[in-house]
């Protein structure tokens, strides 16, 4: 495996991570969410198909996980406020008015 490879999965490992702790504390925030649908919310926003609205899964982890590392946990939340909060309410309301 190239290095190239390598540090996209590593920057990509820290940014899974960061996705799923703006995820769990962004969910408890919300009213409209109830308590008992914060884990299909949870799974959706963490999944690879919700990823997959900007590019490569892998790829869109790395970023969050560069800009955590670059810029620190705040910067990479607000990131992810503005990047994927938008693309996730319009899938929820979706996914909520099919069902």
């Amino acid at each position: 495996m190239n290095d190239r490879v390598q540090q996209e999965r590593t920057e990509a490992w820290i940014g899974d991570a960061v996705l799923c702790l703006f995820a769990r504390q962004w969910l408890l925030e919300q009213s409209e969410i109830s308590a008992d649908d914060r884990e299909e919310a949870f799974m959706l926003m963490t999944s690879n198909q919700f990823l997959t609205a900007r590019g490569n899964p892998t790829a869109m982890e790395a970023e969050i996980g560069k800009r955590y590392q670059r810029d620190g946990l705040e910067v990479a939340f607000q990131m992810i406020e503005d990047t994927w909060v938008p693309i996730f309410h319009k899938q929820w309301k979706n996914r909520k008015r099919n069902h």
